[in-house]
């Protein structure tokens, strides 16, 4: 049975700030460096073994995969279908908007500018299929964001749309998958 691992990024400032980042490039804040060596920590105390770290091309997942890398000597490899998904206007907005929750119940919606759900399900679940293809062959840990957790997540389980919608992880969350 083949199996893969998913982190999110450490915390960023507009996190703390209940932004939406999205696609936009947002820097990880001192904890959230500090997480990422920390998830680094846990990760080699675990034993977790796998091949490679496929990380998005945004800094605030490289970083982590850097500091999770150099811990535990797993080599990175930048993976851009795992980039966060493009919310258009809704980027840098609040988080728990009225009006961003409910363009979030849309799932063909590009958010004047953005990506949809659809378009983002359908690059993370042809990664998931391209590494499911390898089974047995390579373990990988994705490190990413909260919006491909909730595909990651939809990929692995069933989900309603409002499980969907709700469900999320935790800055520097390791999570296992496995493939059946």
């Amino acid at each position: 049975m083949n199996h893969v691992y998913f982190v999110r990024h450490g915390q960023t400032v507009w996190n703390v700030e209940n932004k939406i980042c999205g696609a936009t490039d947002i820097e990880l804040t001192e904890l959230g460096h500090q997480q990422a060596v920390e998830t680094g920590r846990k990760i080699l105390e675990a034993g977790i073994q796998a091949d490679e770290i496929l990380y998005s091309p945004l800094s605030r997942a490289k970083e982590t995969a850097r500091h999770i890398s150099e811990i535990t000597g797993i080599p990175m490899r930048e993976e851009p279908r795992l980039k966060e998904q493009n919310f258009g206007k809704w980027e840098s907005t609040a988080r728990d908007g009225a009006e961003f929750q409910e363009a979030k119940k849309e799932f063909c919606c590009r958010y004047e500018g953005g990506e949809s759900m659809l378009f983002l399900a359908q690059r993370i679940y042809n990664l998931l299929d391209d590494i499911r293809a390898e089974a047995g062959t390579k373990t990988y840990i994705l490190v990413a964001h909260n919006g491909i957790a909730r595909v990651v997540h939809s990929y692995f389980n069933e989900m309603t749309n409002e499980e969907y919608a709700a469900h999320g992880v935790k800055n520097c969350a390791v999570i296992k998958y496995e493939f059946k």
